[in-house]
């Protein structure tokens, strides 16, 4: 497991867990019952055993921020953190209306969960063609807002061997941020990790849950110099 992944995720499952039982409002985005933002001051994702957020570990996130500050992107402080991750959050949500994508706020981080109804095919790392609009939508919005880094986790169902699985989640992830990359996304934001079946949202028993749990997780971190 990578140096900090496991905080990152056991921090992450703290979070659902103790935002489970808050106030719940209705997601105009996705159609969703999601936890207030009122309540807990983050919108956290559906599914049991959901991990939302950064899964690289602190080390490699701490390492991209002080390249990109060092090749001149400006890095965030105080309030304009928040505020910054706010406007971002809200255009997002905007273009994105509709289109099967949900947007998660943690904190300052952003987490677009983009599953495999509008992602990939089983044992398949190709985008599909419904897809591009999407991540053109995406490219859109993070090369307005360009001083966070770009996570790209992928994740698969557990069909199959899991040395095959990880092996898939990673290419799936090297593809999202390939296309990115292609719509004109510094690379030097672009973090990928394959993450396999070990973070399902949904049950593996059922076609409706693999394909769930076939997905990519994007998520947006500001960059800040602490």
């Amino acid at each position: 497991m990578r140096p900090n992944l496991s905080k990152s995720l056991g921090a992450g499952l703290l979070a659902v867990a103790v935002f489970a039982t808050g106030c719940t409002t209705l997601d105009p985005y996705t159609r969703e019952e999601r936890t207030a933002r009122a309540t807990t001051g983050a919108a956290i994702g559906a599914g049991v055993g959901a991990v939302v957020g950064l899964v690289s570990g602190s080390d490699a996130v701490e390492r991209r921020q002080r390249a990109l500050i060092g090749a001149g992107v400006g890095a965030l402080a105080g309030g304009a953190v928040g505020a910054y991750m706010d406007r971002q959050e809200n255009e997002l949500r905007q273009r994105l209306e509709g289109s099967g994508v949900s947007v998660t706020r943690m904190g300052d981080n952003i987490t677009l969960n983009m599953d495999g109804n509008v992602t990939f095919d089983t044992n398949s790392a190709a985008i599909k063609g419904e897809f591009f609009e999407v991540l053109n939508s995406v490219a859109i919005v993070v090369n307005r807002f360009d001083q966070t880094l770009i996570e790209v986790a992928g994740h698969t169902d557990s069909t199959g061997a899991r040395d095959y699985n990880m092996a898939l989640s990673q290419r799936r992830a090297d593809s999202v941020a390939q296309y990115l990359g292609g719509q004109q996304v510094n690379r030097q934001r672009l973090l990928t990790v394959g993450m396999g079946p070990d973070y399902p949202v949904a049950t593996n028993d059922t076609t409706q849950g693999r394909a769930l749990n076939r997905r990519v997780e994007i998520t947006l971190v500001p960059v800040t110099t602490g």
